[in-house]
């Protein structure tokens, strides 16, 4: 008969085996436990809740008695001046700018049919935030973001551009 020698285990380790397995069950079976109460929770009570719709925030360059403070030459640059107006309940701030299109000139120049002009946004976030609060509307002065490059034909001397953007908003 062939004995091998074990290392006498002592109670203490038997115990901190056991204590050690059953914390790791714990912990594996109450993270589970959450997991599926946090996935599966459907609450208690009568009512409802629902993601609202966000109206659009409307967006106009250069308003009758809004006036630039510079004159778009070609070569030059010039101000750029919107009014924002939020039909919503809540306040709106606004996050980026962008173009939307090509820059057009009004009818009364029919002529100029190459402006030469483009629209640099600010750069995203708009920095410092700029709020708009619910129902109301606010002026918006970008400095130098319209430029008029000497491509631009003389029928265009004159003329009030059509700059369309985009504005985003965040709530």
């Amino acid at each position: 008969m062939k004995m091998t020698a074990r290392t006498p285990r002592t109670p203490r380790a038997g115990r901190l085996a056991r204590t050690a397995a059953a914390t790791v069950a714990l912990c594996v079976l109450g993270g589970a436990g959450s997991a599926y109460a946090y996935w599966t929770s459907t609450g208690l009570g009568a009512g409802s809740a629902t993601n609202g719709t966000m109206q659009t925030v409307i967006v106009d360059a250069l308003i009758a008695g809004d006036t630039p403070q510079n004159s778009l030459v070609p070569g030059g640059t010039a101000d750029v001046i919107l009014r924002a107006t939020n039909p919503n309940a809540h306040a709106v701030t606004i996050y980026g700018l962008a173009a939307n299109g090509a820059v057009t000139a009004d009818a009364a120049h029919p002529g100029c049919t190459t402006t030469g002009v483009t629209f640099t946004p600010p750069p995203v976030p708009v920095a410092p935030p700029v709020t708009i609060q619910p129902n109301s509307s606010i002026l918006l002065t970008l400095p130098d973001s319209a430029s008029m490059s000497a491509a631009s034909l003389s029928a265009c001397q004159g003329s009030q551009f059509r700059i369309p953007v985009t504005l985003e908003v965040r709530k």
